[in-house]
């Protein structure tokens, strides 16, 4: 338990000494990883249940071979990808935007290392390292969250590619 308040009361010292910045890196990684997961419990529970309504409806159907038929099948399907779809160009756009606020971090910590230096000269060292803390910290904050993202998001994007051909098959096949 004393190990939990130690890492926790880091973290805590690492997020006030990135600034701003590093807040906004915060935020923008929370609402990415809840897109993922989001994303990830729809495939694995609530998309089953499309497909067996997708199923369900083509079943139905005594004509399959008309051109009316193949609409209604790529209806199907279109609709199929578009719930499949749903969040992952904005978990992309979160992972492109991760590094840029990084950088964002790192030009408002370089600037805060010039106003040290205008004010005080170069006989302030500790100044200095604050805001060249403050730009490697939120660089490496942008970074990590984009890294950690893209994989997951890659994954995805291959999964829903499966399963989009899935249903095409699916529906093909009766």
């Amino acid at each position: 338990m004393e190990a939990l308040a130690k890492d926790l009361f880091n973290i805590q010292l690492l997020l006030e000494s990135g600034g701003a910045v590093l807040w906004v890196i915060l935020i923008a990684s929370v609402i990415m990883w809840t897109m993922i997961i989001e994303r990830y419990f729809f495939m694995y529970f609530v998309y089953p249940s499309h497909i067996k309504k997708s199923l369900t409806i083509w079943q139905a159907r005594s004509d399959r071979q008309s051109w009316y038929a193949h609409q209604i099948r790529q209806g199907l399907i279109a609709e199929s990808s578009i719930s499949l779809k749903q969040n992952l160009m904005s978990i992309r756009t979160l992972i492109a935007a991760l590094p840029m606020l990084g950088l964002l971090g790192t030009v408002d910590g370089m600037i805060q290392t010039f106003d040290v230096l205008t004010v005080f000269g170069t006989g302030n060292a500790r100044g200095m390292a604050g805001g060249i803390s403050v730009a490697l910290i939120t660089t490496m904050g942008g970074l990590l969250a984009a890294l950690s993202g893209m994989y997951f998001s890659t994954q995805l994007e291959q999964q829903v590619r499966r399963a989009e051909d899935a249903l095409a098959d699916i529906l093909r096949r009766d």
